[in-house]
This record gives structure tokens, sequence and C-alpha cells, in this order.
């Protein structure tokens, strides 16, 4: 297949889904909804979102920090400047491919910093290790809490079945990868295997390195400022400020599943969330107009943060 056409489709595809997703859930609604949720819009209380976006910013601050101590333990130094402006631009370019933001990041350092790709793009596949083991600690706690209400949801959505399958098929083809790369002489194969080797130094780096500390608290912080992001904008609306901190971690962890999964969570945020809440007896509409109110600011400050980073590296990494 023609690369340019691989790129369109891997842009094209997942903003399709989230189109889609859009259309699919505003024709849910009836015309009385439609203007039950404009009330909602234009009633809710953006202070709180405007808190809300602080704590963003926070871990994304946090994030580039941290940044710092497995790339120093390998022998380089990025400026936080350049650290915090990468993992910004990360994030934009998540609303374009799924998952391209760990690329850019590493772009950005060999760029301005002249670190090599294989070595920061490492540290930051360490990162996404350890951040996914905090997801699924998120999503035990979550088990543990709303168990009955999340296990009528999960029944009722998730394909178990096709999973079962998919699961199946993802072992045998991971077997048969290893076997390709542990015996196979093939010159692309021993290239991408050196590459490799160069990740695996990244990914190390985090468990071997003498601030394993800092880099820890730094981890609970951008966690912390993840959950108080979402827990912050549950007051713009009257009808999520009472829910309880059960129901707050199962909307998180879904949340977060939704941007994981997705163009940054385009079409998908607001309906899995609004989703979640009903079970909680929160109107399908309040649900959803909270999802987008939490999906909108969120993505402008992405857009703002990740717009101006672009803008201003090349300025303030120009040689003197």
């Amino acid at each position: 297949m023609n690369e340019k056409i691989k790129k369109a489709l891997g842009v094209g595809l997942p903003l399709l889904l989230g189109v889609f997703l859009v259309f699919y859930t505003y024709n849910k609604f009836t015309d009385r909804q439609l203007e039950e949720m404009k009330g909602y819009f234009q009633n809710a209380n953006y202070g709180f979102i405007a808190i809300s976006s602080v704590f963003s910013i926070v871990s994304l601050a946090s994030r580039g920090y941290r940044w710092r101590y497995s790339l120093e333990h390998m022998g380089y130094f990025s400026q936080f400047r350049n650290n915090f402006a990468a993992v910004c631009i990360g994030y934009l370019m998540n609303y374009t491919v799924p998952r391209s933001g760990e690329v850019s990041r590493a772009l950005v350092l060999k760029k301005y910093n002249d670190i090599p790709f294989d070595k920061a793009f490492g540290t930051i596949i360490a990162e996404r290790v350890i951040d996914l083991f905090i997801l699924i600690g998120f999503i035990l706690t979550a088990l543990v809490l709303q168990f009955d209400q999340l296990k009528s949801f999960l029944t009722a959505t998730v394909p178990v079945e096709k999973l079962m399958y998919l699961g199946f098929i993802g072992i045998f083809g991971f077997i048969v990868v290893v076997l390709l790369f542990i015996y196979s002489t093939w010159k692309p194969i021993l290239f991408i295997k050196d590459k490799i080797s160069g990740l695996i130094e990244g990914l190390l780096s985090t468990f071997k390195m003498p601030n394993r500390v800092p880099f820890l608290i730094h981890t609970g912080i951008i966690w912390i400022s993840y959950v108080l992001t979402f827990y912050a904008a549950v007051f713009a609306l009257p009808e999520t400020s009472d829910i309880g901190l059960g129901v707050i971690v199962t909307a998180f962890v879904v949340g977060s599943l939704a941007v994981t999964f997705t163009n940054g969570g385009f079409g998908a945020f607001p309906l899995m969330i609004a989703q979640i809440l009903v079970l909680y007896n929160i109107p399908e509409t309040a649900g959803t107009t909270f999802g987008w109110i939490l999906w909108t600011s969120q993505t402008a400050l992405v857009v703002l943060l990740g717009g101006l980073s672009f803008l201003l590296l090349p300025i303030l990494n120009r040689k003197k």
C-alpha cells in the first residue's frame, strides 16, 4: 500500500470514528433534550473548569520535569522548557494519529538537544509502562469500589467472546514475533534488534537511576493531578457535583481509556462518560454535557500549549 495512503488512513479513520460517535450521540437526543443540554452549557460554572485546567497544566509540567531523571541517568541533559514543550507537542500530536505523541516527544529532543531518538523514545516507553501499571491500579480500584455497577455496564457493552478470540490471536502472534527475533539473521530484523536494544536501555534506566524517589514522587503528582483535573470539573454542573469518590474514580478510568484508544477521546470521551454516569442516575443529557465541557476544555488547553510550543521552541533554542 502506498505510504501516503497509509498515513491518510492512519489519520482519517480515527477522525471518522470520532465524527461518527459525535453524530451518533447527537441523533440519540430529542429536540427537547438538546435544548436541555444547551441550558447546561450556558449555566455551567466555568470557574471550576479553569481550576481543572490548572491541575492539567501541573500534570504536564511534572511529566516534563520527571523526564529529566531517566535522561540524565543515561548521560543526556535537556532543559525543562524543552521537556515541557515536547510533552505538550506530544499530547497535541495524539489528536492526529493515536500514540504518535511518543514519537514526537523523542524527535523534539533529538532536534533541539541531539539526544538519540531510540534512547529518548526508550525512556518514554518506560514512562508509559509505569503509567500503564498505575492505570491498571485505578481500574482495579474502580472494580472494587463499584463492582456491581461496572459488571452490568461491561457485560452489556463489551463483546467478551470477541475479546477472548483476539487475545488468543495476540498471544500466538507475540510468540511468532519473539521466535523470529531470536533466530532470524535477516538484515532488517537485525537492524530492528539493534534499535530495540536502545529502547531496552531506556526502559531499564528507570529502574536503575539514582533518582528513583523524585521520579516516583513526580509520577504521583502526575496521576493525582489527573484525578483532580476530573474532580474539579464535576462541580461545573449541579447534576454532577454530588457524585462520590467511587463514581469519580470509575468515570476517570473510563475517560482515560477512551482517550488512550482514540484521537484524544474525540467523540468517545463524552459518550463513555455519559454512559457511566447514567448508571448512577445522572441524566444522560447532563452526563454528555459534562463530558463535552471537560473534553473541550482539555483539548483547547492542549492545542494552545502545543501550538505555543511549536512556535517558541525554535526561538528559545536559537544559537547565539
